[in-house]
């Protein structure tokens, strides 16, 4: 009860704990797709770019220069493919 304005407070909404629910499902789904490529991302230009016989601590240019075009290239190919998806979808909507 609000003391100051001796008001009881306003009684909960089942459709508010259900878009909850909805939020983080669709939030879990969300950090899963990331955390995917993410992982997929670090495996393909790992494999691409670092040799399996760690010579130094750190990466030498090469290397460097080889994961920065190879991420880039991924998401690149990723921001495509997803656009292409969504005409896809648009286009088997209208039908």
């Amino acid at each position: 009860m609000n003391f100051v304005r001796n008001q009881m407070p306003p009684p909960p909404n089942p459709q508010r704990g259900q878009q909850s629910s909805v939020n983080l499902q669709m939030a879990e789904q969300e950090l899963d797709m990331i955390t995917n490529l993410f992982n997929n991302i670090l495996d393909s230009c790992h494999k691409k770019c670092i040799q399996t016989n760690y010579s130094e601590g750190d990466l030498n240019k090469g290397e460097q220069v080889c994961i920065d075009r190879c991420v880039a290239k991924y998401f690149d190919v990723n921001t495509k493919v997803g656009l292409q998806l969504q005409k896809m979808e648009k286009v088997t909507a209208k039908k």
